[in-house]
């Protein structure tokens, strides 16, 4: 399914942040659209994985460096650099996780927030 936030025209942050995924060939795009369920702390997660923790912390920089270059809007907080296995980004109403693989499949945030709308973006070839 197709997220309707993501529309043609103006580069919204949603667009921005994937095409930082993509640029670095992030994997399994997810937008989970948490809107429909009170009280959760902010509008969106997207969730990504990459391969290794060079290639976690390679996505992350990309998306900052995209929304930055796309949007002119900083990450408000980030988390996780350290070790990329689970890199966060924060974006106020928007919420980037950018995972290895095995930590996704762990902590399995698809399924934790199922209450929410959930998106699986197709990647650009």
């Amino acid at each position: 399914m197709v997220n309707p936030a993501m529309k043609n025209g103006p580069v919204n942050l949603i667009d921005a942040i994937v095409e930082g995924i993509q640029r670095k060939k992030g994997l399994e795009i997810v937008d989970i659209d948490l809107q429909v369920i009170n009280n959760s702390e902010c509008d969106h997660y997207i969730i990504c994985h990459g391969t290794s923790n060079t290639h976690v912390d390679a996505i992350a920089h990309s998306i900052e460096e995209t929304v930055e270059e796309l949007k002119n809007e900083p990450v408000w907080h980030r988390d996780g650099y350290n070790n990329a296995q689970w890199i966060l980004l924060d974006y106020a109403n928007i919420m980037v996780h950018i995972f290895q693989e095995p930590i996704r499949r762990l902590y399995d945030l698809e399924s934790l927030w199922a209450d929410g709308l959930i998106y699986n973006i197709e990647v650009d070839n």
